[in-house]
């Protein structure tokens, strides 16, 4: 319908503009697993429509566009690419070139960036039965699609499926499993979208995990496409198409692995309600405790000014009472130093009225021998050893 309802064929035509915005609409809702989900279970009233993403075709756009595109890319905004619209149009008219492809042999080559490389492959009755693996890598790292082309009655082909590549350790592959059970496709999480919400991104982590379409493929002679997918350069690949029957142990484990995935979706949705709720109690608990923290510090700091005003020494109570609700600073040592100073040059001086001969003598012995003055210690600033004529 994109075909045959495209602008470029379809000049002032609002008809055939509104089929072809409805087909596109359609498309993103069926290949996007979230929208498909909800398409499923409410229709189309559970989709907005303004917030579709479109998929580009990147043999539309110029030179500055694909730069643009390739940008947004690097940066992890998701750029959404579609086969071109010529590379679909010829296999509709069946004017592609067909390379055999033989079971068991591997193919490497190199497509040039938006474009395609057809291949068909010929199966037997039991080859069909004990199921088809088809499978593609580079090396190189290339973004490509694995394509796979129902014919049609003309003699043209049909896109049916479409897998992109996706990147497993030190490459990227993309693989199609017909082994006459339901196979799943996995689809990544947005990576931007994961960095902003990683909660969220966890328990929709696995949502991308929906089955194909296709799960077996009959006697007779079917087609795949590898389609570079690139910004700007060709995609160097290996494509690689294998009977199941030597794999029947790989296969069960495929099966129980992929029922296991099915059932800890379900235990994700489960679990995610009973997180939200611990967390939130979590949050609220961890909320107390830093005011809990604050109060008892609080406390203890008025504590520790009320013990310091027990004291007759003016000096001490203005230090006590202007401190009183100040925390450290980093000019606070220094005011202390100070205050040690003015103590020191108060208590050198004598504290009752006595001779002047005793005084000056006290003095000068002070002078004469410093290091036998006693180191007085310290309390909160309160000095222990007291004057024992004054009164207590």
């Amino acid at each position: 319908m994109a075909l045959k309802y495209h602008p470029d064929k379809n000049a002032d035509d609002p008809v055939a503009s509104e089929k072809f915005q409805e087909a596109t609409f359609s498309y993103n809702i069926l290949s996007d697993p979230d929208k498909r989900r909800q398409y499923d279970s409410s229709g189309f009233e559970a989709i907005e429509a303004d917030g579709q993403e479109l998929e580009l075709d990147l043999s539309s756009l110029n030179t500055v566009n694909t730069v643009f595109a390739a940008l947004f890319s690097k940066l992890g905004v998701p750029i959404k690419t579609t086969v071109s619209a010529t590379v679909l149009e010829e296999a509709l008219n069946g004017s592609v070139e067909i390379s055999q492809l033989q079971l068991g042999k591997s193919v490497c080559r190199k497509v040039e960036k938006q474009t395609a490389h057809f291949y068909s492959v010929d199966i037997t009755d039991k080859e069909a039965k004990m199921g088809l693996v088809c499978r593609v890598h580079s090396t190189a790292k290339s973004k490509f699609k694995l394509l796979y082309f129902e014919p049609e009655d003309n003699g043209g082909l049909s896109l049916a499926l479409q897998e992109d590549s996706a990147k497993t350790e030190k490459v990227t592959s993309a693989g199609m499993f017909f082994l006459g059970f339901p196979v799943y496709r996995f689809e990544q999480n947005n990576s931007a979208a994961a960095a902003k919400d990683p909660d969220s991104a966890f328990f929709k982590r696995l949502d991308g995990f929906q089955p194909c379409e296709v799960n077996e493929l009959k006697a007779g002679t079917h087609y795949f496409a590898v389609y570079g997918d690139n910004f700007f350069k060709s995609a160097s690949y290996t494509i690689e198409v294998v009977c199941a029957e030597p794999f029947s142990a790989e296969k069960e484990r495929l099966r129980s692995v992929e029922a296991k995935i099915i059932a800890k979706r379900s235990e994700l949705s489960k679990f995610e309600s009973e997180y939200r709720e611990v967390l939130a109690k979590f949050t609220e608990m961890t909320s107390r405790y830093a005011q809990e923290m604050q109060t008892i510090d609080e406390l203890l700091k008025e504590r520790n000014t009320i013990h310091a005003s027990y004291t007759n020494n003016p000096t001490l109570q203005r230090s006590s009472s202007s401190s009183k609700g100040k925390s450290p600073s980093k000019g606070s040592k220094s005011e202390d130093d100070q205050t040690v100073k003015k103590e020191k040059k108060s208590k050198s001086q004598p504290m009752e009225e006595g001779s002047r001969s005793d005084d000056e003598a006290t003095k000068n012995k002070k002078e004469k021998k410093p290091k036998d003055r006693i180191r007085r210690k310290k309390w909160f600033n309160i000095h222990l050893k007291v004057d024992k004529r004054r009164p207590c």
